[in-house]
């Protein structure tokens, strides 16, 4: 049987090991900073460079940075006035990013899913627990959705990082391309 390449899924200990501290940081990544601290975050421990996608606004002359990505690495920014306000990790071989000892990058969404049915259980309110379209789950106190990536025939957990401000209008605070690329 021959894998293609681009379903090859990194295990863990071939993965950078990063930590969330929701709402605040992904890994080396603060929320808030601009594309150049951002690189500079990155340069010890990616050679890539951060390939930008540009925009510019009627009537402006000054084109901003609206998107980073690192494709080798496993890595897509998205930032709002220049600022990041998206972190995307790739299931297939991004880093692998933890929280309260649990992996969330590349696994089976049900058992995340249900890791975060039973942890929001323990945890007051309730209501912390959201679901975006196409029954996506995401944590209202982690600023995280668990999207999905496909790998082959599997579909593993693709998050997406946010902001605390983002909770206000998530399905719009980033573009629609930061969601779903299955």
């Amino acid at each position: 049987m021959v894998m293609f390449k681009w379903w090859h899924v990194l295990a863990d200990d071939e993965r950078q090991q990063w930590t969330l501290d929701p709402f605040v940081s992904v890994g080396p990544l603060a929320f808030g900073m601009r594309p150049s601290e951002a690189s500079e975050a990155l340069s010890g421990v990616t050679r890539e460079a951060q390939r930008h996608r540009l925009s510019r606004r009627a009537n402006e002359t000054v084109d901003v940075v609206e998107e980073g990505e690192y494709r080798e690495f496993g890595l897509r920014l998205y930032y709002r006035e220049e600022r990041l306000a998206g972190v995307v990790i790739d299931a297939l071989g991004g880093p692998q990013v933890f929280v309260e000892g649990v992996a969330l990058v590349g696994r089976v969404p049900s058992v995340l899913e249900q890791w975060m049915l039973d942890r929001a259980e323990a945890r007051e309110p309730y209501s912390e627990l959201s679901y975006m379209g196409a029954g996506v789950p995401g944590s209202d106190s982690l600023g995280v959705v668990l999207d999905v990536q496909r790998a082959g025939d599997h579909l593993l957990t693709r998050p997406v990082f946010v902001p605390r401000e983002a909770l206000d209008d998530l399905p719009h605070f980033l573009p629609r391309e930061a969601w779903s690329r299955c």
